[in-house]
């Protein structure tokens, strides 16, 4: 796992262990990047399953809930498939595109 900040943006790079594996240090590293927006970039991984990114759920709705950006880049799932409460894109532009508006939306209150 590689963590890379910019601004107040922390970028998560996964490269070879396991979903599960990544959320649990991920809650356990938590605070390490709280009060920033995340994208967590599985670009690297093989195919992803729609139950392993759901493992993603629950540490989303906590960032989120916090007024920050959780935003998932793979090219590797069916976005159709996708939780409406996970965002999920398959490039980091659109990731970087979604925190970009969500921080727009809570400046202006919605």
């Amino acid at each position: 796992m590689i963590f890379d900040k910019k601004d107040n943006i922390t970028i998560i790079t996964q490269e070879k262990a396991s979903i599960v594996e990544l959320v649990k240090k991920l809650d356990v590293l938590y605070n390490r990047f709280k009060n920033d927006n995340v994208i967590v970039s599985l670009t690297s991984l093989k195919p992803i399953a729609l139950n392993e990114i759901v493992e993603f759920l629950k540490i989303s709705n906590i960032h989120r809930k916090a007024k920050n950006s959780f935003v998932i880049v793979t090219d590797k799932v069916n976005l159709d498939e996708m939780p409406d409460e996970l965002v999920v894109v398959p490039t980091m532009q659109e990731a970087y595109d979604i925190i970009e508006m969500e921080e727009m939306e809570r400046d202006l209150g919605f």
